[in-house]
């Protein structure tokens, strides 16, 4: 992982995505404060209808922000030159529903019917909480955020199917209300939690064995609050098993030039 120069909170998107382009590896979490980021899951086109299908009845884990035109790598939400191809810090590339490769540039394997999604990261709001007060553990530990399979179900739609993924942030028992309240602004970045308290109750066992991501530290008194996560359409499409799909790493997103407070609902 490579070190950046200054506060990464304070770098403007294109320039975060030129520092990804160039090889810098990093999770984006506390990057870019202001802007919305987003998760990427990219399908060939005769999977685009049902990876949409998929998004539209799942609009809590799946918050679509953008769906480019086929082969296309850049749009209205990376300004004149970002790529969803190079501009991400890490990708992985599945074949058959397998990881095959994990990679800082998909550019050579990107073919003229693929299909981009950009569906909003819960990243975005971050700020917004740490604003308020509201500890964000993972960013003061300098980790990915942790992530976990849930035993809840999606709604499938044509060949998509898959659990619920969750994001999960430690916060103090009196600022959960805070958490819940800002948060719910944000219904284009998942917006409130989905849980609150108990992982078993999201069939979790083990908070410090994370599906993806790090484990983080609680601080005493802190209760584990669980949102609706990107990873998820990644993780049906993964079911899937398209001859390729092309999907961010988790924790390392697409930073876009939407502004956060476009996103906040009235």
């Amino acid at each position: 992982m490579h070190t950046v120069d200054g506060h990464p909170g304070e770098v403007h998107p294109a320039s975060a995505r030129r520092r990804f382009a160039a090889g810098l590896v990093t999770p984006t979490s506390g990057w870019s404060d202001g802007y919305a980021q987003a998760n990427l899951i990219a399908v060939p086109q005769d999977l685009a209808f049902d990876v949409l299908l998929f998004a539209q009845r799942n609009p809590k884990p799946c918050p679509v922000l953008d769906v480019l035109e086929p082969g296309a790598r850049g749009g209205p939400l990376l300004g004149a030159h970002g790529d969803v191809c190079t501009d991400i810090p890490l990708y992985r590339v599945y074949a058959d529903g397998r990881l095959v490769a994990e990679t800082t540039d998909v550019a050579d394997r990107w073919t003229t019917d693929m299909v981009a999604f950009l569906i909003g990261c819960s990243f975005t709001f971050e700020a917004a909480l740490l604003a308020a007060g509201v500890p964000v553990r993972h960013i003061e530990q300098g980790t990915n955020v942790p992530m976990y399979r849930s035993n809840r179900d999606c709604r499938p739609a044509g060949r998509i199917a898959g659990p619920l993924v969750v994001s999960m942030r430690p916060i103090p028992p009196d600022q959960v209300s805070d958490a819940v309240r800002i948060t719910s602004r944000y219904p284009s970045v998942h917006g409130s939690p989905v849980h609150v308290g108990d992982p078993q109750a999201l069939g979790i066992d083990d908070l410090d064995t994370p599906d993806f991501g790090d484990a983080v530290r609680f601080s005493p008194g802190d209760i584990p609050v669980f949102w609706a996560c990107g990873v998820t359409p990644q993780l049906a499409v993964m079911q899937a098993a398209p001859p390729l799909a092309i999907a961010h790493s988790p924790g390392h997103m697409l930073i876009t030039d939407l502004a956060e407070s476009d996103l906040i609902a009235p």
